[in-house]
């Protein structure tokens, strides 16, 4: 079950990787565009800088989850320096135990009535002449931090083991 359990995070956390990575360039292409028409041919479009600014935030939503599977997340306590590795898993096993699950499992559950209005009004743009399918960006937000919780357990499970300098380099 155990190893079932954690395919299934891996699985997720690849699809997710791509999902970051494809709104990552749409992000870069959209702002290149936009700034090319602004100020090389003195027009705009609405509708790409929506998009771009729906770009940015499933980048910046999805990058979470796929930042704690690789044990990329930042630790604010003053004694992981001095203490062991056992201390370590310790303290990473409790805080997202008591911390990061209720946490986003919170934000699953207060954001779920908005989230299934928007979807009902079919929600858009708030910019005349923008990009509808607001509702859809916002449906990333609930399901990044579903996207949390299970790659939370799966650090518990099996923890991240973050590079060294030295697996990182030629």
């Amino acid at each position: 079950m155990r190893r079932l359990y954690l395919f299934l995070a891996y699985a997720l956390d690849r699809a997710t990787l791509i999902l970051c990575g494809a709104a990552g360039l749409v992000l870069v292409a959209m702002v290149l565009v936009n700034v090319v028409l602004r100020y090389g041919f003195g027009t705009g479009s609405i509708a790409m800088q929506d998009l771009a600014a729906y770009a940015f935030a499933v980048f910046l939503i999805t990058s979470l989850p796929v930042c704690l599977a690789r044990g990329g997340h930042v630790r604010v306590e003053v004694f992981s320096e001095r203490m062991g590795p056992g201390y370590l898993r310790a303290a990473d096993t409790v805080a997202l135990i008591v911390f990061l699950i209720p946490l986003f499992g919170l934000i699953v559950w207060a954001g779920w009535g908005a989230l299934a209005e928007s979807w009902r009004v079919r929600e858009g743009s708030v910019t005349p002449g923008g990009l509808g399918g607001l509702y859809m960006v916002k449906t990333v937000l609930p399901v990044a931090a579903v996207l949390m919780i299970v790659q939370g357990i799966a650090a518990v499970l099996d923890p991240p083991r973050p590079k060294s300098l030295a697996d990182t380099l030629p």
